[in-house]
Formats: C-alpha cells, sequence, structure tokens
C-alpha cells in the first residue's frame, strides 16, 4: 500500500516554505501553486490509471505525471519490471502503456477475431508481433523456423544455445542455418539467457523502441469498446456442439423471444444483442455493470448464474407442477434473486453458491405465496400487486396478510355483481366494466389513469381492494348502479328514437 501522504507531504511543504501562520494554513490557493516536489508526493499516492487521467488536465500534471519514478513503480507492482529510462530504450510511462495493452489484448486471444486474423492470416506473423509473441510461453501457432540471426536478434538468445538436432537439414544450401523450434521452446532459452522475465521484457522493449504501435493502440481501443460483446459471444457460442445445445435450452427456457431472431443462433447472422437483452443478468454484463466492469469476473458471474439456473430447473421440474406454475415458479425465483443480489453483482464477483442461497430463499417466498393463492388463477391475480413484491424482496409476513386481504376483498365484489338482485345490473353494463367485477381479472396500475369510465370504476375498485375500507365498496357499488341506469336510459333513447323514425 503507497504511504499516507499527511505526514510526508506536511513535512516538505514546511521546508519549501508553502506554509505560514501557528495553525499551519496554507498559502497554495490550488494544486498547481504547489511545488513539483509536492505534486510528485501526491501523485505518487495514485494507481496508473488515475495518474494517466491526471496526466490529460493540463501542461503542468502531464509533466510531472510523466515522471520516471513514479512509473517505474507501477512497472515493477504490475510486470515485476523495475528499471528507470536508460534501462531501455522508452520511458518507464511508455514501457508501462506498452506492456499492459499487450498481455491486455493477449488474453483475450480466443475471442478477438481481429487479433486471430493477424497472427493466423499468415505465418510467421510479422515480426512487430512475433516481438510481442516472445513475451509469452503459450502460443497457439506452428513451430517458428528461422535462421540463427534472426533468432538471435528476436529472441536475444546466443547460438550455443541452438541445439542442432533442431536444424532444417533440407536447407544446407542457404548460407546461415535455419532452426525449427516450438514457441515454448525458444520462450525457454530467452528465459535461460536473459536470466529472468523481467530481462526478456527489457529485451522486446528495447526492439521495438524504434517501432510505430499505432497498430497495438488501435488494437486496444477497440478490446476496451467491444471486449464484453466479444466475450458475450465466446461464451455464448464458443462451446462444443453438445454444450452449446444445452446452454440454448437452458438460456431460452420459459423465456419469451423473437422466435426469428433466435432461429439465427451461433451464426454470423446473430442478433447477440439482442439475446444479451433477454435476461437482466447478461444485459449487465453486456453494458459492462458486472464486476465493476471486469469482464472476466463478470463473464464468471453470468456462467454461475447459468449453473444455478440448470440446478433450478431442474429442481422445478421434479415437482408434480403443472407447466404454467412451472414457468411461473421459474421467472418468479430467478427475477428475485437478481433483485435480492443486484447490488452485489455490480461491485465484485457472485458465485454459484451465492446463486444458490438466493434462490432458496425465493422459493420459500414463492410457496408461501403459493400456499396462500391456493390456485394458479389467484397466483395470477396477485402477482401484479405491490405487496406481492414487497414479500418477494423483504419476505415480511405483514404482506401476506395483505395479499389474504386483497383475494377476499376479490370474492365480495364477485359475489355481489353475481347476486340474483343484480343480474339486470349485469345485463345492463358494458362488457368493458363488467369484467372489471369479475374474480379472475387483474387490474394494473397503467389502467387507473385518465378520466375514462373504465378508469374511474378501476380506481375505485383499486382503492377498496388494497384498503379493505366499506366507503370505497359503496362508492364503487353506486357508480355501478349509475353506469346501468345510464346504459338503461340510453336504450330507452335509442328504442323511442327508432320508433319515432319507423313512424315517419
Amino acid at each position: 500500500m503507497a504511504q499516507q501522504p499527511d505526514q510526508k507531504c506536511w513535512e516538505a511543504m514546511e521546508q519549501n516554505g508553502e506554509m505560514d501562520g501557528e495553525d499551519g494554513v496554507t498559502l497554495c490557493r490550488s494544486l498547481l501553486d504547489m511545488s513539483d516536489e509536492i505534486l510528485l508526493l501526491i501523485l505518487d499516492l495514485l494507481d496508473p490509471f488515475s495518474l494517466l487521467r491526471i496526466s490529460t488536465v493540463c501542461s503542468t500534471l502531464y509533466r510531472v505525471s510523466s515522471t520516471d519514478s513514479l512509473w517505474a513503480k507501477h512497472c515493477m507492482v504490475a510486470f515485476g519490471l523495475y528499471f528507470r529510462t536508460g534501462g531501455a530504450d522508452c520511458s518507464s510511462k511508455e514501457a508501462f502503456k506498452l506492456l499492459y495493452m499487450w498481455k491486455k489484448l493477449y488474453r483475450t486471444l480466443p475471442y478477438n477475431r481481429q487479433l486471430q486474423d493477424l497472427f493466423f492470416s499468415g505465418l510467421p506473423p510479422k515480426k512487430y508481433w512475433v516481438h510481442w509473441l516472445t513475451l509469452e510461453e503459450m502460443v497457439p501457432l506452428p513451430p517458428v523456423q528461422f535462421p540463427a540471426p534472426e533468432i538471435k536478434e528476436i529472441w536475444g538468445i546466443t547460438n550455443d544455445l541452438l541445439d542442432e538436432k533442431h536444424k532444417d537439414e533440407s536447407l544446407e544450401e542457404v548460407q546461415d542455418s535455419v532452426y525449427k523450434y516450438d514457441w515454448k521452446e525458444l520462450h525457454s532459452l530467452a528465459l535461460l539467457h536473459h536470466g529472468d522475465y523481467s530481462n526478456v521484457q527489457l529485451h522486446v522493449l528495447k526492439k521495438l523502441s524504434s517501432e510505430c504501435h499505432e497498430d497495438l493502440e488501435w488494437l486496444y481501443c477497440q478490446y476496451n469498446a467491444n471486449r464484453f460483446q466479444w466475450l458475450f459471444s465466446y461464451w455464448l457460442f464458443g462451446l462444443s456442439k453438445s454444450c452449446a445445445k444445452q446452454l440454448q435450452r437452458i438460456y431460452l427456457w420459459w423465456q419469451r423471444f423473437d422466435k426469428k431472431k433466435v432461429a439465427h443462433w451461433g451464426s454470423a447472422d446473430s442478433d447477440v444483442k439482442y439475446l444479451a437483452s433477454l435476461h437482466y443478468i447478461t444485459e449487465d454484463f453486456w453494458n459492462g455493470n458486472l464486476a465493476n466492469g471486469d469482464e472476466n469476473m463478470g463473464i464468471q458471474t453470468v456462467e454461475n448464474y447459468f449453473s444455478m439456473c440448470r440446478s433450478l430447473l431442474a429442481w422445478i421440474l421434479g415437482r408434480k407442477w403443472g407447466k404454467f406454475k412451472q414457468k411461473k415458479v421459474y421467472k418468479d425465483a430467478l427475477e428475485g434473486v437478481y433483485r435480492m443480489l443486484k447490488d452485489e453483482l455490480h461491485v465484485s464477483l457472485v458465485n454459484h453458491d451465492q446463486f444458490w442461497i438466493a434462490a432458496k430463499v425465493q422459493m420459500s417466498r414463492i410457496c408461501s405465496l403459493e400456499k396462500i393463492a391456493g390456485n394458479y388463477v389467484n397466483w395470477k391475480i396477485i402477482d401484479v400487486l405491490p405487496c406481492y413484491r414487497m414479500f418477494m424482496a423483504t419476505g415480511e409476513s405483514f404482506y401476506l396478510e395483505q395479499i389474504k386481504g386483497f383475494l377476499f376483498r376479490k370474492q365480495l365484489i364477485n359475489n355481489w355483481i353475481l347476486q340474483e338482485e343484480n343480474y339486470w345490473v349485469s345485463s345492463l353494463l358494458p362488457e368493458s366494466l363488467f369484467q372489471l367485477l369479475e374474480y379472475d381479472t387483474k387490474i394494473y396500475e397503467e389502467s387507473l389513469h385518465g378520466d375514462t369510465v373504465g378508469a374511474h370504476l378501476s380506481r375505485l375498485i383499486w382503492l377498496y381492494l388494497h384498503s379493505g375500507q366499506q366507503l370505497y365498496m359503496d362508492a364503487m357499488k353506486g357508480f355501478v348502479y349509475e353506469c346501468a341506469y345510464a346504459s338503461y336510459a340510453a336504450q330507452i333513447y335509442e328504442s323511442a328514437s327508432l320508433a319515432a323514425y319507423l313512424r315517419i
């Protein structure tokens, strides 16, 4: 951990005469009023990425933040490579930037099509990329075939380390002996010659000091902009056929989707963004919102999530439930797990066990709701209620009592409209209003707004169902009677008008 700034900065500021008064009030009115020495102490506390960002503020901070000693420390921490200007023909800042970009890019090789094209389109790759590949122990390319001077120049090893058994005897007429080696073997020889990996890095940086790094920087920009999309596509389609088919089944199980878009699954025409949007967690990964934007931890979280989905699906299908109930349990459980873990998902890796613990909590709440509902129709009625969502989020029994009361009052409304003395009312009401009074009808929050007759009746029913106050029940009955009388009057008027017309 970096040294705390307080005492060290304080002493340096006193020595430079930048403090005055008994209370130690600084005369510096801004950061740029401080001396370079003080700025260096402050910038020494920053991570390398914050240091790069602050260098873009102004020319002064760019100059100070480029100081070699600041970046030498970061090189040591990140790459085990400690040097100042002169250790290689580039600054420590430049060395950090180049090594960081290369390391990030090379890890994306399995799913980075642009990088694959550079390496595999022509063998061997361009010399610039061969230099970078010498840093890697495992390179998925065929053995290289180079003359001895080129091997010495690229890997920095001497002729005495080259084994004669690797010499290509078919090319004896060539002036320089040609050797054929696996990449791993040459990497081991380079380590043997240079002593350790940091010296291999120094050798590569020195060889590339005069090169233009535009291609590397461009590739890194592409990776930075598309890394979540690339890795998600690779995870979704890059498995073996049997595993991919199993993942597709779980990914789409009881999920509403556009069959035309899903028909292209795994092909070049796949709408991967659409597929990502089918689940909350994959949509979050696509937008870089999982695990603090770390794509590797994020995709591992996605893998753990769908591993839990597989276990949950097996558990649900093993119960003697109807298809509709199975679907509802599955969807409610997954949505509840996401709500429960959402904040944690956005900042860290969440493993399979954490998902499954959350799923068990949600399943116990679902079972409580199922017991109160009693049947699938009741369950579908209450799943839009705020108290339903609150119980799934908190597990508080208070919300269960609210749901019980809601279903009881819903039954009372249904019984009232179906009473024999109200037959004339039900026969006169428009179909749209009569449906609102039926037991199996949902009332959505969106239907409560507006000045229509249906919206007004929906509000009265909603208020009674959620509050249980009799005055709302009475107001609802009065309004229904008014609607029935109005409908009756309209029918009488139409009949009178028709009769008058016929007499004419």
